[in-house]
């Protein structure tokens, strides 16, 4: 590294918009999500759907701390670009081997989202020597230590205790998060060490979920191909790209739209970012949950309607507007009425869809997505300074 400390920081004359190597970092999140929705296809029980949960929380909480770091970080310096590729390397490890991360590649998956996280503030605590933001790098790795704990005792434990470890380490690292991580004899982390630059995490949490709707077409695309073209099935295909694009314009209508400047105006745009960084986890949830339904509905479009099948497609879209919800009160300061509205007409219609064929079930869940766009479309809202 050459030059002191504060050249690992970002100038306040920098673009604050993300660089090409976030955009590259993002590339392994397809992966990522691919490897999310197949494993969750092929494993459609409530006991999958908690180790996929579990899954998904561990490789958010790597991508939120890379975002977090580039935004406190120059990403344009060779020692911080070497730290975001190596992350990024991580990362695609941990991906290659999600489909058996609760099987016997369990130490691999925990040994790389220890080995990343700990490495990372390894690294800071030794480059920021004498620099104030020390205490900051000194405070996460006091935490991803001590979450290192359950991780790597989890990946030596069987089924259920493993699962049941890695949510204590997950809770570790997430409580923590939300209260700024605190330190007995140092409090916890004061807003000078958590400086925000709001357009880029704003921009950052957008590219996330774009990338997350690219799956959606993805998976519809290559069910298509792999199926085989017929009228049903191509049907199937164009009401989950029409669900893909309505999931883009509910979000990006106002909510996508307002986000860096709610954020940059807020009183306390730590505490913004952080609720906007836990609503959009949801959101992304929600579009890799719909995901699997959609390769089931365009493989077996006139099939017979599970139980499973209903709570992926109704259920995902739930959870995104859940998230959308979620992020209205905390974060833009208003919930539009449609939102709700559209969240509750979802959740009713799902004990109906079991009665019907999964294409006109899933034409329904599409309607009501379209409903709550075009009630979207027609409100005002004006961004609100949260205090």
């Amino acid at each position: 590294m050459s030059g002191g400390p504060a050249d690992l920081l970002r100038r306040p004359d920098e673009a604050q918009q993300a660089t090409f190597l976030e955009l590259f970092f993002d590339l392994v999140f397809v992966l990522t999500l691919t490897q999310l929705s197949r494993t969750l296809t092929q494993h459609l029980t409530w006991s999958g759907a908690g180790q996929g949960l579990l899954l998904l929380l561990a490789l958010w909480w790597v991508w939120t701390n890379t975002a977090w770091t580039t935004d406190l970080y120059d990403p344009l310096h060779p020692a911080i670009q070497l730290l975001v590729i190596a992350t990024m390397l991580g990362t695609f490890l941990m991906a290659a081997v999600l489909p058996e991360a609760f099987g016997k590649r369990s130490m691999v998956f925990a040994g790389l989202y220890v080995a990343i996280n700990v490495g990372r503030h390894l690294y800071f605590l030794f480059a920021l020597r004498a620099h104030p933001l020390r205490r900051r790098t000194l405070r996460l790795l006091v935490w991803f230590g001590l979450s290192a704990l359950p991780w790597l005792t989890g990946a030596l434990a069987p089924g259920a205790a493993r699962a049941a470890l890695w949510t204590v380490a997950l809770g570790i690292d997430y409580l923590a998060g939300a209260a700024r991580y605190p330190v007995p004899g140092m409090g916890r982390a004061p807003a000078r060490e958590w400086p925000i630059v709001a357009e880029h995490l704003a921009e950052r949490y957008r590219q996330m979920f774009i990338i997350a709707l690219g799956e959606l077409v993805l998976v519809a695309g290559l069910t298509l191909n792999r199926s085989g073209l017929t009228l049903d099935r191509t049907a199937a295909a164009v009401i989950s790209f029409a669900t893909t694009a309505l999931f883009w314009r509910i979000y990006i209508h106002r909510a996508g739209e307002l986000l860096p400047a709610v954020i940059g105006m807020g009183a306390d745009p730590d505490r913004l970012a952080r609720w906007a960084l836990f609503a959009h986890l949801p959101m992304v949830a929600g579009v890799v949950v719909t995901a699997v339904g959609v390769e089931s509905v365009v493989a077996h479009p006139l099939g017979h309607t599970g139980p499973a099948w209903v709570t992926v497609v109704y259920g995902g879209p739930c959870l995104f507007l859940a998230g959308l919800i979620f992020l209205g009160h905390e974060v833009l300061g208003r919930v539009p009425r449609d939102r709700l509205v559209g969240l509750l007409l979802m959740a009713a219609l799902a004990p109906v869809a079991l009665l019907l064929p999964p294409l006109p079930a899933a034409l329904a869940a599409a309607a009501v997505l379209a409903g709550t766009a075009l009630a979207d479309a027609r409100s005002v809202e004006r961004p609100e300074t949260r205090h």
